[in-house]
């Protein structure tokens, strides 16, 4: 069979929970919802680390974070790592990207043979996690003001820069389609929306009546009520330090919502372009998000837990011409992706590895049959917030949680 062309299209703190695809009522994502009802849903997809830089480093070399030292955002993301990158070139593939990836260190590239616009957030170690300074230790200076200032605007940087990583990425795949040669190809194209600060422009807040907009769900916890990390993150994100209204949550929400929708607009001009290009019928669309965002759900803001709307990411894989639509509930993650992009380029299950890795192929159930999925997944924490290590594993409906070895919780989400 002919080697499939990848578009792996990545949205930066979008929760699932958000998405119309996972029931959300009020978002509106007509692209991402075509792709979803064209393709396979991954119901329970979790990332391995909510925060940004372990978690892309992680998906990129399908081993959980804390075996590569991945501990916070100024972690690095040490060369000699081989990642899907380095793999799907050995298999003959070019493989380029657009956008932010937030690797941490001298290599931007981690296999890629091409970046087609700069990095947004920092390389250096800047952000490292002291966690004798205590809870309130805050490298990246995190406060509540990007939720009490959000609403709308003219322009902001990020849109300025995702402008250019959609413009980028319509372009590398109009280049890739003009190459004379017959090689396939492997394109990442990675936003930073809907990340805060939570603010959009007209066009898309204007997309949503406000007074539709729906507060979070669960109200803010007591702190005598939270577990041992939420309380850190309470201090380390100084919500003791600002009030945060309910109009400051509606705000918030709406620009989440409306920053979803500019995501969206991006999604549909990467397909128009591979129709236009002649090259939509062979190649598989991804789409994921690095991690979520809490959304004022139990007055948490951000990621840096493994509640659901931090945790729990949208994962969907789109072929019509090799997979028809299905929903799967098991358990997978993140790291799953590079073993299921080497099957797929491989036409068979890839071994070549240069050593273990971490994460199980999804291949099997795109092709029907979910029976072999482990139905098992970890994620882990350590970054802002943090004064010790902590890990999640969920399996089935069950969602355990070691928070710091000081708290250890029990969800049945089910219930």
């Amino acid at each position: 069979m002919k080697q499939p062309n990848f578009l792996f299209i990545m949205a930066d703190q979008l929760a699932a929970p958000a998405l119309p695809t996972y029931d959300d009522k009020i978002a509106k994502a007509p692209a991402i919802s075509r792709l979803a009802d064209e393709g396979v849903v991954f119901e329970n997809a979790y990332c391995n680390f909510p925060i940004c830089g372990p978690s892309r480093a992680s998906l990129h070399a399908g081993r959980l974070p804390f075996s590569m030292g991945m501990y916070d955002n100024a972690s690095e993301f040490m060369a000699s790592i081989p990642t899907f990158a380095h793999y799907l070139r050995q298999l003959g593939y070019r493989v380029e990207l657009s956008g932010k990836m937030h690797f941490v260190g001298p290599d931007q590239f981690h296999g890629y043979h091409a970046r087609h616009t700069t990095e947004i957030y920092p390389a250096n170690f800047a952000w490292s996690v002291d966690w004798s300074k205590g809870r309130e230790f805050r490298p990246t200076n995190l406060t509540m003001a990007p939720v009490i200032e959000s609403g709308s605007c003219i322009r902001t940087l990020q849109m300025d820069y995702d402008d250019e990583v959609a413009y980028n990425g319509v372009q590398a795949i109009y280049n890739l389609a003009r190459r004379e040669t017959a090689d396939p190809w492997m394109l990442t194209v990675s936003f930073t929306h809907p990340h805060s600060p939570f603010v959009i422009s007209d066009e898309f807040w204007d997309l949503y009546n406000h007074d539709d907009i729906p507060l979070p769900t669960v109200s803010p916890l007591k702190l005598d009520e939270m577990d041992h990390l939420s309380r850190n993150l309470h201090f380390c994100q100084g919500r003791h330090e600002f009030t945060v209204t309910d109009d400051h949550r509606r705000n918030a929400k709406h620009a989440y919502y409306g920053m979803i929708s500019y995501v969206d607009s991006k999604v549909a001009a990467l397909r128009e372009a591979l129709t236009k290009s002649g090259m939509a019928e062979d190649t598989i669309i991804i789409f994921a998000a690095d991690h979520g965002e809490m959304m004022g759900e139990r007055g948490m803001w951000y990621k840096q837990h493994f509640f659901e709307w931090a945790a729990h990411v949208p994962l969907i894989m789109h072929c019509p011409g090799r997979w028809g639509p299905k929903r799967i509930s098991k358990n997978c993650s993140l790291i799953g992706i590079m073993p299921t992009l080497l099957d797929l380029a491989n036409d068979r299950p890839f071994t070549d590895y240069a050593n273990s890795i971490d994460g199980h192929s999804l291949v099997d159930a795109l092709n029907g049959d979910a029976t072999n999925m482990p139905d098992t997944v970890i994620s882990e924490f350590a970054a802002d917030g943090s004064t010790g290590p902590s890990r999640m594993v969920k399996r089935g409906n069950l969602k355990y949680m070691d928070l710091e070895g000081e708290d250890f919780l029990l969800f049945d989400l089910n219930k």
